[in-house]
């Protein structure tokens, strides 16, 4: 069975800049006519793979990307003004908030990283990820993004 979803606009989740027409009109954004995009050398590490998805109209806020994480790969420390949400789509990886425990995530999961609670994720050093990504912007602003996480930091949290 096919399905089509209707997803309006198209939002970078690594530039924030939204697409974005008002109309009163469904709009189907077709898969594969967004290209891909690096992730972002000042906001990732290792190989990382943005696919945006979409960015809403106002007055909704919510935009959402696929972001894929080669092994090793992850993000820097970042919050979000109104928390995230993450679907594990493959692989393996993981996610940590600050001064909490490394979890592990896998395809099924779904994580919810509260309203302004510093955190990284990526992928295990032996898998890749993917998840999608949604996060609702508050006065334009979806992502505040911190330092990278060390190769130290992130080989120490091994547990």
């Amino acid at each position: 069975m096919k399905t089509l979803i209707a997803l309006p606009a198209v939002f970078s989740l690594v530039t924030g800049v939204a697409h974005a027409e008002q109309s009163a009109d469904i709009r189907i954004t077709r898969a594969g006519t967004q290209p891909s995009i690096q992730g972002s050398a000042e906001n990732f590490t290792g190989a990382v793979r943005v696919d945006s998805l979409f960015k809403a109209d106002s007055p909704a806020r919510i935009g959402g990307g696929t972001v894929t994480f080669e092994p090793g790969a992850r993000t820097a420390w970042h919050t979000h003004p109104l928390g995230q949400t993450l679907i594990v789509v493959a692989g393996v990886g993981y996610v940590q908030k600050e001064s909490g425990p490394r979890q592990e995530i896998r395809p099924g999961d779904v994580v919810w990283i509260p309203p302004s609670v510093r955190h990284w994720h990526g992928a295990t050093a032996t898998n890749g990820m993917t998840h999608i990504a949604l996060a609702e912007a508050l006065e334009g602003k979806a992502v505040t993004w911190a330092e990278k996480l060390s190769d130290t930091e992130y080989e120490g949290m091994r547990q």
